[in-house]
């Protein structure tokens, strides 16, 4: 093979990745602890809401991948210049000013992911020796367990971790992550269908869960919503997926095939999750399907989908903070080149490990980044709420308006034509939908804190 067959246009070592590759990375990147909510968000929608607000969902989903596929390469989608990460295509397409705000809002929802993972891991925890108990002393004992303990030890995990380098040294933590999380969605998904056979008919009505006054409705409403916009988008990774792809047919055909494929997989389980979950326990349903506790047997079965869950966040944990990591180590090692604190490799050798090297600077900020996230957690322990508003950061400004936005600068969409109008109607629409989910999340952390 020749030089020129090695290597892409840009230099880079030949991509061989194709549709069905990017469909397995996007079915691993989207499908995570959202999932756990989607039975308490259809029991809270209805039969009618819940399902209608999943394919709503899926719909957006696939019309920000058309358009984020677009943006790989700029201007042109097919011949440009390539841009490997989300924030490169807008820093490319929009300009500095916009990339500094779509920086703050990605770190910010890596950040939260952060939260709700320690916050999960901890339930997870906590549902595992409630599961015993309730085994080994019935399902009225009091079997009530605190959770900033568990909190603590895995923030403690984290920082442990978090010596690993960087990403590239994360390969094994990552596919170790997307099975568990495949481990307990199934399960999950599984639980819901025997337990719905052995009821003899679905519970739940038209209408969703009753709530005590027609507020409350509203904001447990719109608190699903924000939890149902969070399990759907995976913009933050899109462009990185499709920089896996080979340039023939172009990666943007390749991409728009995978997410399509992906989002129909995808949905498919969603609503089996979500539907065969309400219909298991209708007004009932836990905001966890696996910790909230409808599932008391098998109890082995419940623990072992709960280990999954602990495995998947340790690793997912990681996987969010390093993009964070890195950033930040790498702008202060340019800000104070001069600096031994922030620049400085000390090599440490341990007994039957291999020699790693230490940096002070490296130590000590990733050692505070876990420990503000675990602070955070126990100060908001709250599931479904700290899901809905995540969803709300990544739903609206990252996975429409800037995919949008950006897709109108490169094809250089005329105001006000038609094109134009439906593109802007999408945009409206969602950004309600955003707000919704937002002020129903907010509402029921304050109301949780306040009670």
């Amino acid at each position: 093979m020749n030089g020129s067959e090695a290597y892409d246009d840009d230099g880079h070592p030949k991509r061989t990745g194709n549709v069905w590759s990017a469909v397995s990375h996007i079915i691993t990147a989207v499908i995570g602890s959202g999932v756990l909510s989607l039975a308490w968000s259809t029991a809270q929608l209805g039969w009618v809401g819940g399902p209608v607000a999943l394919l709503f969902c899926a719909v957006i989903s696939y019309i920000s991948s058309c358009l984020l596929s677009e943006c790989y390469r700029s201007p042109d989608p097919v011949t440009g210049t390539r841009n490997y990460t989300y924030i490169g295509a807008v820093r490319a397409t929009l300009g500095v000013k916009w990339t500094v705000l779509a920086s703050f809002l990605q770190f910010l929802a890596l950040y939260g992911t952060t939260i709700a993972y320690i916050i999960t891991a901890a339930t997870s925890i906590r549902a595992i020796r409630r599961s015993n108990c309730y085994h080994e002393k019935g399902h009225d004992a009091p079997c009530e367990f605190g959770g900033n303990l568990y909190m603590i030890v895995f923030g403690a995990i984290q920082i442990a971790m978090s010596f690993i380098p960087d990403l590239h040294n994360l390969a094994f933590v990552s596919i170790l992550a997307a099975v568990m999380s495949f481990g307990y969605a199934f399960i999950g998904l599984g639980l819901g269908i025997a337990t719905t056979v052995e009821n003899g008919q679905a519970m739940g009505s038209l209408t969703g869960a009753a709530a005590e006054n027609s507020t409350q409705k509203m904001w447990t409403v719109f608190q699903a919503i924000g939890d149902i916009s969070f399990s759907y988008p995976y913009c933050m990774l899109f462009l990185e997926i499709q920089d896996t792809l080979a340039s023939s047919p172009p990666e943007n055909q390749s991409m728009k095939k995978g997410a399509l494929y992906a989002l129909l997989v995808t949905t498919f389980f969603y609503l089996c999750c979500g539907c065969f979950g309400y219909a298991a326990f209708g007004d009932n349903t836990p905001g966890n399907l696996l910790t909230g506790f409808g599932f008391y047997e098998p109890f082995w079965l419940v623990d072992v989908a709960n280990v999954f869950i602990i495995l998947h966040l340790v690793g997912g944990y990681q996987i969010f903070s390093q993009p964070i990591y890195g950033i930040v180590e790498k702008w202060c090692a340019k800000r104070f080149p001069n600096s031994g604190f922030v620049n400085d490799f000390h090599k440490v050798k341990l007994p039957l490990l291999s020699g790693f090297k230490l940096n002070l600077f490296r130590i000590c900020f990733r050692t505070i980044f876990v420990i503000s996230t675990t602070g955070i957690a126990i100060l908001f322990p709250y599931f479904n709420q700290v899901l809905g508003i995540l969803g709300a950061i990544n739903f609206w400004p990252l996975a429409i308006f800037f995919p949008i936005e950006m897709y109108t600068v490169q094809k250089k969409i005329e105001t006000w034509s038609s094109k134009w109008i439906v593109l802007e109607a999408v945009n409206l629409v969602c950004f309600l939908v955003n707000i919704i989910g937002l002020l129903g999340s907010l509402e029921g952390i304050i109301s949780k804190k306040v009670h």
